[in-house]
């Protein structure tokens, strides 16, 4: 005997006193609900109905019975009911912009394990170094550098994106020693054109900053031109890590001047407030923040250590959830003329 369906059958004769009305509303035959019923009345040992040929009556001890048998009912219709609303929420699509630097060679293998526990969200991705506002522009989040557009918008902190001077092998070969910031002002320099310090570079050493003016041969909105113009020998670059990791773990890249570095920026997903309790939002972004809670693995394989600022950072964010502060860009702005930061309105 199928206890739940016995009861089940009960509780439905019970409320429309006839087997028959019973059957239809559970979309079983008359001779079904009756079996089912009389294997509860055996199994207990009781007879719950007074059985007429027109209609059937609840018993003195079926009355009883049946208060307690719909209550239970209906917390088992409830429940499932909710996981069939929660099902639903963890369906559909994900409408998510991304920053080309992380979109090659890292997204991907992002969105094949986020679908593996979750197989029932799609994902439609636009791949720009725009910084979008999400509610003007249609995505559910979007993972960018830059501070939100509006108020409107929540920020969560994932990764620092921290970035290195490098150039080929042979480039470096044929040209002038690099051995100070200022030897960079006789080589050909190629960067992202929007990174906020403009042309005025904030070169950190410890806690000491060098700032110099580099005007660049090469200029772009596109982190992977730079990589392969590097990977040419044109010149020396600025790239993320997470962008010239690969080439300098094999030696196609090497660091120039390796002490110094620009501040590094923050990857974050940036979302509408409208949307911070929505299911899918909600966990692609933890699913995302568990994923690098820790140093980026580019980062560890390059062994650059984090700046000491940056755990404290992300476990505040962590913390709190709150809307992004603008403390990084601030610090940066500190140390550059934000007149140079092309109104901040790209991503590399």
């Amino acid at each position: 005997m199928d206890l739940f369906l016995s009861i089940e059958a009960f509780v439905k004769a019970a409320e429309a006193e006839s087997f028959a009305n019973a059957a239809r509303q559970l979309g079983i035959g008359k001779s079904l609900v009756t079996a089912r019923v009389k294997q509860l009345e055996e199994h207990y040992g009781v007879a719950l109905f007074h059985r007429s040929t027109r209609s059937v009556r609840l018993s003195e001890i079926g009355e009883s019975y049946y208060k307690d048998c719909a209550e239970l009912l209906k917390k088992v219709y409830d429940l499932s009911a909710r996981s069939q609303i929660e099902t639903l929420a963890l369906s559909g699509t994900l409408h998510i912009h991304v920053l080309p630097g992380f979109a090659l060679g890292h997204f991907s293998r992002t969105l094949i394990d986020f679908r593996a526990i979750y197989p029932r969200i799609e994902f439609e991705v636009t791949v720009s170094d725009r910084v979008v506002d999400p509610v003007q522009e249609g995505f559910d989040v979007a993972l960018q550098i830059y501070p939100p557009a509006s108020n409107s918008l929540v920020e969560r902190k994932l990764f620092p994106v921290r970035g290195v001077l490098c150039a080929a092998p042979q480039y470096l070969k044929d040209e002038p020693v690099i051995e100070t910031p200022l030897d960079l002002i006789r080589h050909d320099f190629a960067r992202y054109a929007y990174y906020p310090w403009g042309d005025k570079w904030p070169l950190m050493k410890g806690n000491e900053c060098f700032q110099i003016e580099l005007s660049p041969v090469l200029k772009t909105n596109s982190v992977h031109l730079l990589l392969e113009f590097a990977r040419a020998g044109a010149g020396v670059v600025y790239l993320p890590t997470m962008v010239a990791a690969p080439d300098l773990l094999e030696r196609r890249l090497v660091r120039v001047l390796p002490e110094y570095a620009a501040p590094p920026l923050w990857l974050s997903a940036v979302y509408p407030t409208s949307h911070r309790s929505t299911s899918k939002v909600k966990v692609f972004v933890d699913f995302m923040r568990s994923r690098f809670q820790s140093e980026p693995q580019w980062d560890q394989a390059l062994g650059i250590a984090p700046e000491p600022t940056d755990a404290t950072e992300a476990s505040e964010a962590a913390d709190t959830g709150d809307t992004n502060d603008g403390g990084d860009a601030n610090d940066i702005n500190d140390v550059n003329d934000a007149s140079d930061a092309n109104d901040g309105s790209k991503n590399p």
